[in-house]
């Protein structure tokens, strides 16, 4: 059984798919278009779909779109308009309200609105109704070899799904973490009307389905990612993009408005929470221009908003411990990204271990999806779910065994050693094969080079794992000025530190914690005790780093790099960041790549087997 999972609602579009339980490939529209977030979350954009990267799975596959038996759109138009009193329902009109018929915002911050939010709302549910039409015939004219109808077939084979925005969440989650069974929860800005849910994960047991069982949900307009949100766009910044700024800027701030935020979030003991409206002006002063520079005010007003974030989702998560009664946590969802969140949610105690989907934002529910129809309709034991719910509880979903687990995000696309020659010959490069890669990059890092780092399959999600990366020795303390200059961003922004994973204990704690690993960026560590001063580059003021430990067995390449340099130096640890410039993707493509490193002060580009310098 095959199934392709799609996101395209509000931003982050993107593709996955999944053959008889295994994903295959995960890949995203904004590595091809070099639009960053594919496009911007807005209701007349929904109608673009991620042909490329859909594309890229079914090469992946090898396959075309008429052979897949299921696509799963993370989206449901039924969900859009179940709590509204306005009487329009998919099947129904969809009329454009003029300004005075439109019913008002009352209260907004008070209770869920029960009309559209806008006037463009209509028209956002009847791009969600026409994304099959859409992917049946709207594909860009140069992707038809593998999208296009076959001569003759009026209608696709292929059933059609609507999922649940969150429940994609949850399920890129659960069916895709570590553990036989686990809490779920997501938090994000918002789905149909959800912004916050939670569930309860169960296995495949001797004479038991798996299951699912959602234990609830927070809805709109109470939303701590749309709170993260405007207080980014306060601050000047992007919303709905530079969250992870903030997040950054909060390590240079004191929490000095914590009291006058938290005094808006109402925590209840049923896991619900609300927040009132916020005059953000009166309550954080005025808002920040964007070329106006960064004060100690704005570092405590991010430092404030973390703070908030911490303690209320270490409230959401010890009533989740408690109702669910599991010692295990599955995270998603964009304010799943906060890795200095994840950090004190893992080191709370209240649960064994936390693991977070590498693509935690909304990208990752294209895989959520697929793998949520593939574990609903691919054939599984018609028996009892694991625990039957209590009155009035929702039933447990039955799913299929599960056959994969998210051990490395690399399923985006490749190139093949000839392609990339032969891109290098045709554009005239002076280029060497050296005899052995790993010792000839870990020779120029160790004299200080900063280099482009091109190998394998691209990494699933935002972070750069070591495969579309931009490297440097950490051993001197300007290095995270310098490769701040080199991308063209901001002076506050911090670089990660990539570790081999058999040195990971050595150098940082609680190295033990979540099984010893942190694979996917997505938790902060401490440096222990004299190790920060080896590599100052790669640490945050605090002395932490976001830390990303490298296995010989998903990534060879990268782990011969980073023990070629640790022989050369001592240090088994360089630093890591992004393959890209201020504004862009991270490169795909061999062209990115050289257009990347000829455009910037990089020093050399290891792009598969071969060697370029400057």
């Amino acid at each position: 059984m095959i199934t392709l999972g799609i996101n395209a609602a509000f931003h982050d579009s993107s593709a996955a798919i999944v053959v008889d339980g295994l994903v295959v490939a995960a890949s995203e529209e904004e590595r091809y278009t070099r639009i960053k977030h594919a496009k911007r979350a807005l209701p007349f954009s929904a109608w673009e779909l991620p042909f490329h990267a859909i594309d890229h799975c079914l090469e992946a596959a090898g396959i075309k779109l008429h052979d897949v038996d299921h696509v799963a759109y993370s989206f449901d138009p039924q969900a859009f308009v179940a709590h509204r009193d306005d009487g329009l329902s998919p099947a129904g009109p969809f009329v454009l309200p003029d300004a005075e018929s439109r019913p008002t915002r009352e209260d907004r911050g008070v209770r869920a609105l029960r009309a559209w939010d806008n006037r463009w709302d209509p028209l956002f549910l009847a791009y969600m109704q026409s994304v099959p039409r859409h992917l049946a015939d709207g594909a860009p004219h140069h992707l038809r070899r593998r999208l296009a109808k076959p001569a003759g077939q009026a209608q696709p084979r292929w059933r059609f799904h609507h999922v649940d925005h969150h429940l994609c969440h949850q399920a890129s989650a659960f069916l895709a973490a570590p553990f036989d069974r686990c809490a779920v929860l997501t938090l994000d800005g918002r789905g149909e009307e959800a912004t916050t849910t939670y569930g309860v994960y169960r296995g495949h047991e001797q004479g038991r389905a798996g299951s699912y069982r959602p234990l609830g949900e927070v809805r709109m307009p109470h939303s701590l990612g749309l709170l993260y949100e405007r207080v980014t766009m306060h601050l000047g910044f992007l919303g709905s993009s530079d969250e992870y700024k903030v997040m950054a800027l909060a390590a240079l701030g004191r929490p000095k408005l914590a009291g006058a935020l938290e005094q808006h979030v109402h925590v209840g003991s049923d896991g619900r929470y609300r927040i009132e409206a916020i005059d953000m002006a009166r309550v954080l002063g005025p808002a920040r221009a964007l070329d106006e520079p960064l004060s100690q005010h704005h570092f405590d007003i991010a430092a404030s908003l973390q703070v908030v974030l911490e303690d209320t989702v270490g409230k959401l998560a010890r009533w989740l411990r408690e109702t669910s009664g599991e010692s295990k946590l599955a995270m998603a969802g964009g304010v799943a990204l906060n890795c200095v969140m994840n950090a004190k949610l893992r080191d709370s105690g209240l649960f064994d271990a936390v693991w977070v989907q590498p693509a935690a934002g909304d990208a990752g529910t294209a895989l959520g999806a697929a793998l949520w129809i593939d574990a609903r309709e691919r054939p599984h034991e018609s028996v009892a779910p694991v625990a039957e719910p209590a009155p009035n509880e929702p039933v447990a979903v039955p799913l299929a065994e599960r056959r994969w687990t998210m051990e490395h995000a690399y399923l985006g696309p490749s190139w093949s050693e000839a392609q990339i020659e032969e891109l290098l010959r045709w554009a005239k490069l002076d280029y060497r094969r050296p005899d052995d890669l790993a010792e000839a990059t870990a020779e120029l890092l160790a004299r200080n080079a900063v280099v482009g780092w091109y190998q394998g399959r691209m990494e699933w999600g935002p972070r750069a794992l070591g495969a579309r990366s931009i490297l440097a020795s950490p051993i001197d303390p300007a290095m995270q000025q310098r490769l701040n200059d080199l991308k063209d961003r901001e002076d506050f922004r911090p670089v990660a530190p990539a570790i081999l994973e058999e040195r990971f204990a050595q150098w940082f704690e609680p190295a033990e914690a979540n099984g010893g690993t942190a694979p996917f960026m997505l938790f902060v560590y401490r440096t222990k005790a004299g190790c920060a001063e080896r590599i100052p580059s790669a640490c945050h003021s605090d002395g932490t780093a976001r830390v990303q430990t490298v296995s010989a067995q998903t990534n060879p390449a990268f782990h011969a790099l980073l023990a070629a340099f640790e022989r050369r130096t001592g240090v088994p640890v360089l630093v890591n960041t992004s393959f890209n410039v201020r504004g862009q993707p991270v490169v795909c493509r061999p062209q990115d790549a050289l257009e990347a490193f000829f455009t910037t002060p990089l020093d050399a580009l290891a792009i598969g087997p071969f060697l370029i310098e400057k």
